[in-house]
């Protein structure tokens, strides 16, 4: 779903030059959020083993809020502050979804069904809100304010149902084949199907947490785990160096960046 795709299910009005806060729907924004999942997920698991959960957890807190914090004092989209803010949430919607599992004793079965109808519900009250769930409408602060909503619940929803099915018999590899799969069937409901582009861009949006945070888990855990046996850390540092040069390369030549938006 590109953004012009977006642009055709937003309520009609004159365009004009207003300053939104997200990047331009491409295939730069896709892997770098594939990526920002991956990351978020072996991050989470690293600092929980190198602080202890507790600790990691506050520290996730606090970057994210930092994160947001900037996010939000912008005026209107810069890549590095972001796609900061997106890697903040990641690591934090992780350990939102685990606090849940290992420190609370919730199965997956359960917190998988909760994050989904907790993202349904941000939906409802967004849209009877504002009329509209296009990301390119984001030029308020009331309308940032529910779109980082909906993208916290969204990566500790990925998280849990990604968990859930690598728990159940699939493995990490399969889980990602899996997830690999059921991202493109929005795209194709949506280009040969009647699928809205808002509702197919959310819907590849929550896929692809499971999707990256699976790859990524599979590349770090042991071979017992039918993984790669690379290490947290490696896949963390790894990972990180490709959204930095990513997201560098948005920041320098701007294809994430489009000017003429509605209202």
């Amino acid at each position: 779903m590109s953004t012009d795709h977006l642009m055709h299910n937003r309520p009609t009005g004159h365009i004009r030059h207003a300053a939104t806060k997200v990047p331009e729907v491409t295939v730069y924004f896709w892997i770098i959020k594939v990526l920002t999942t991956g990351m978020g997920e072996t991050a989470s698991d690293y600092l929980a083993h190198v602080f202890g959960p507790i600790p990691a957890v506050g520290l996730g807190g606090i970057a994210l809020v930092g994160a947001l914090v900037v996010q939000f004092a912008v005026r209107r989209y810069v890549a590095w502050i972001y796609w900061t803010a997106i890697v903040m949430v990641s690591v934090f919607g992780t350990m939102a979804a685990d606090v849940l599992h290992v420190g609370l004793g919730v199965p997956y079965s359960f917190s998988a069904p909760f994050f989904m109808v907790a993202l349904a519900a941000v939906f409802v009250v967004w849209h009877r809100s504002e009329g509209t769930l296009s990301i390119h409408s984001i030029h308020t602060r009331r309308r940032e304010t529910f779109y980082w909503v909906a993208v916290l619940v969204t990566f500790a929803l990925g998280t849990a149902a990604g968990d859930l099915t690598a728990t159940i018999g699939l493995g990490y590899l399969g889980s990602a084949v899996v997830y690999g799969a059921a991202i493109a069937v929005p795209a194709f409901a949506h280009r040969w199907g009647r699928l809205n582009a808002v509702a197919a861009f959310w819907a590849a949006y929550v896929i692809t947490r499971p999707l990256g945070a699976s790859v990524a888990d599979w590349m770090a855990v042991g071979h017992d785990r039918g993984g790669l046996d690379l290490g947290l850390g490696p896949v963390t540092l790894s990972w990180t160096v490709a959204i930095l040069g990513f997201v560098g390369y948005l920041a320098a030549s701007h294809k994430d960046i489009r000017h003429d938006v509605m209202p």
